[in-house]
């Protein structure tokens, strides 16, 4: 169940290749506002900062596969655009609350029963995580060193409904219901550790409403899945045998598994996950995407065809 508040929103965003307006279809107008602009553009968001309460800091490139094929977008963004918010929130006296991800920390072996926690060093294998852990970084400096009332939090692998279908879990389904067998990287034995989008924005209210200045909270829900049996889950749920995939050829640096400890923002901020069980909430995402084919269908020849063009 989603948690709804009585906020208004202003929500910025670039409107790159994985931006949609229609994400944004039925929620009240009256409360969320949307402004076509650039995190790293000063001018743009100098004054929506000025007039908000908080910023929530979810921007960002964010997709793996293209850090490796051209990274300069990832220093734009996560880099500069995280400095441009960060020196408006500090001009304004803004709280900030920056989102990130669990792929700083690097990955872990797949034997390892260790998980990821805020005292983890950092060691980023991509372009991408790169530039996520020096955001996180300048966040930190920003806290530190000009008092920006700032937190920030790193998230495991989110799922759910209006994610682009360039993203692991959604092009599998919408491969499914398009007759495309799914691909899986290398063996398929990565581990990710899944959480609902629903579940992370929750946890990210409850940060911004409870959270200490300066700290950090991991966002987890328990839900370490190698690559393979989610492949084989969505077969299994779209009635399809659990086999129908094909292995493609790894990608470079692949992280070999994440997995999250979010005992601190539990203990501490007293937040838990909705979704505690996976299963249930893949099925809830693959009836969304065989129900709002709309919404995913323009992208997906393009998404497609540059797979193709690298034989994944």
């Amino acid at each position: 169940m989603v948690k709804h508040t009585d906020h208004t929103v202003t929500v910025l965003d670039k409107l790159t290749y994985a931006g949609n307006r229609a994400s944004l279809a039925g929620l009240p107008e009256d409360r969320v506002r949307l402004v076509v602009g650039d995190i790293a553009d000063a001018g743009a968001v100098d004054p929506l900062v000025a007039e908000a309460d908080a910023v929530v800091h979810y921007a960002a490139e964010s997709h793996n596969d293209n850090s490796l094929h051209d990274p300069r977008p990832f220093l734009d963004t996560n880099i500069i655009g995280t400095y441009t918010l960060l020196e408006a929130a500090r001009r304004h006296q803004v709280r900030f609350h920056h989102i990130s991800t669990d792929e700083v920390y690097g990955d872990l072996e797949l034997d390892d029963p260790a998980r990821f926690t805020e005292h983890t060093p950092y060691n980023p294998s991509s372009p991408y995580s790169s530039t996520k852990a020096g955001s996180d970084l300048l966040v930190r400096a920003w806290v530190r060193s000009f008092g920006v009332r700032a937190t920030i939090s790193n998230c495991s692998n989110n799922y759910g409904p209006y994610q682009h279908v360039e993203k692991f879990i959604p092009r599998q389904i919408t491969n499914v219901i398009r007759g495309i067998r799914p691909k899986l990287y290398g063996t398929g034995e990565n581990v990710r550790d899944w959480i609902h989008a629903d579940d992370h924005s929750s946890a990210v209210l409850t940060i911004l409403d409870k959270g200490e200045i300066g700290q950090t909270y991991l966002i987890g829900a328990d839900g370490e899945k190698d690559n393979k049996t989610v492949v084989e889950s969505i077969l299994e749920l779209m009635g399809q045998p659990t086999d129908a995939y094909d292995l493609v050829t790894d990608r470079p640096g692949h992280d070999l598994r994440y997995a999250i400890d979010s005992t601190k923002l539990r203990t501490e901020l007293g937040w838990t996950p909705t979704y505690g069980d996976f299963d249930s909430g893949l099925a809830a995402t693959i009836e969304w995407y065989r129900q709002n084919e709309a919404w995913w269908a323009p992208a997906k020849d393009g998404v497609e065809a540059f797979y193709a063009s690298k034989g994944q």
